[in-house]
């Protein structure tokens, strides 16, 4: 389990990958939706702030 800011603590499936000198860390809960929305709108597809803000008013996201 890992906590989560909105759902408490949030079961989590383990890795499979089993290192004996560097094991698995888990270290953040799964984001919130649409969390990462405007990172990815800016940093993948190159949209400005204006474009962004357009699309919010539109209610497209």
């Amino acid at each position: 389990d890992l906590p989560h800011p909105l759902a408490g603590s949030v079961p989590q499936v383990a890795s499979p990958i089993r290192l004996s000198q560097t094991p698995v860390e888990y270290r953040n809960a799964p984001p919130t939706l649409g969390q990462h929305t405007e990172q990815i709108l800016e940093n993948v597809l190159g949209l400005d702030a204006a474009a962004i803000g357009k699309l919010r008013e539109q209610g497209v996201i």
